[in-house]
């Protein structure tokens, strides 16, 4: 795969990522966290926007990877 197209795939899916888990996180908090106080909020919400690191983790390291040479 060309390099370009494999760094525009990788753009594409780490915004994708971060608009797609921010919805869902904020789904989330929205429906379970209503009559909660407020450090459940900051707790929630500081683990949260660490987990998000795991799979951006993921594309990136895919998008490092060299080719594997054709032999």
């Amino acid at each position: 795969m060309p390099i370009r197209l494999k760094k525009l795939i990788g753009t594409f899916l780490l915004v994708a990522l971060v608009i797609i888990y921010a919805l869902v996180a904020s789904i989330v908090a929205v429906a379970q966290l209503s009559e909660s106080g407020p450090l459940v909020h900051f707790l929630f919400f500081l683990f949260s926007g660490l987990l998000w690191v795991l799979p951006a983790m993921g594309i990136i390291k895919w998008l490092i990877l060299e080719p594997r040479p054709k032999g």
